[in-house]
């Protein structure tokens, strides 16, 4: 029998080196982005990350997953967001909670660009893409109704449809796909002050 000395401890399991499962998703968005999701195989992703497929699948069992998380990464937050400015609130105005909804959601673009980019280019090819897109009717429907609410206090005006002021409103957001950096001039704070405040006060001066 061995003496004075502890027995070793158990050895965890860990993932393949290098790569975690998140790791993989942003290499697999990137390369998405890049290529074009139907055009991209799990086998194009192993030779990107340097992995063979069955290190691949070690973590993830399909492509479409890999795809699933990333319109998930880009809708979870925003649905949130959402979700809670259409809740009526003591002392806040539709008014006040769709200014705060269109605010949020540069700060949520800038914090998942990637997968906000990759979502605005799904087409319903499959039924994880047909669900994303559902979701995103489901938060145009939802702000159009935060639109009507402030309509309806007076505070904006009531000659443009709400379901069409709730695209304008998304469409101005979703645009920073093409050309915002994090890197770049503006912090997403600034950015986020000026799409609110254009589109809400619009480009005209105002005397003080």
């Amino acid at each position: 029998m061995r003496t004075g000395s502890a027995e070793p401890a158990p050895r965890r399991r860990r993932g393949r080196p290098g790569y975690d499962q998140s790791a993989i998703l942003r290499a697999a968005v990137e390369l998405f982005n890049r290529k074009g999701y139907d055009a991209t195989s799990m086998g194009d992703l192993a030779k990107e990350l340097g992995l063979t497929k069955p290190a691949i699948y070690h973590h993830v069992t399909s492509k479409e997953q890999l795809l699933g998380q990333a319109l998930d990464d880009a809708l979870d937050e925003l649905t949130a967001v959402v979700t809670e400015a259409s809740r009526e609130r003591a002392g806040a105005t539709a008014h006040g909670r769709l200014r705060e909804v269109v605010r949020r959601s540069v700060e949520v673009l800038v914090a998942h660009q990637p997968s906000v980019t990759l979502l605005l280019r799904v087409r319903g090819n499959s039924d994880v893409e047909l669900a994303a897109l559902e979701r995103r009717r489901w938060l145009d429907d939802r702000l159009a109704g935060l639109v009507a609410d402030a309509v309806a206090e007076g505070a904006l005006r009531d000659d443009v449809p709400p379901a069409l002021v709730s695209r304008l409103l998304f469409g101005m957001v979703n645009s920073l796909v093409e050309w915002y950096r994090p890197d770049g001039a503006h912090d997403p704070a600034t950015v986020a002050d000026a799409i609110t405040a254009i589109a809400f006060d619009g480009l005209a001066r105002h005397e003080t």
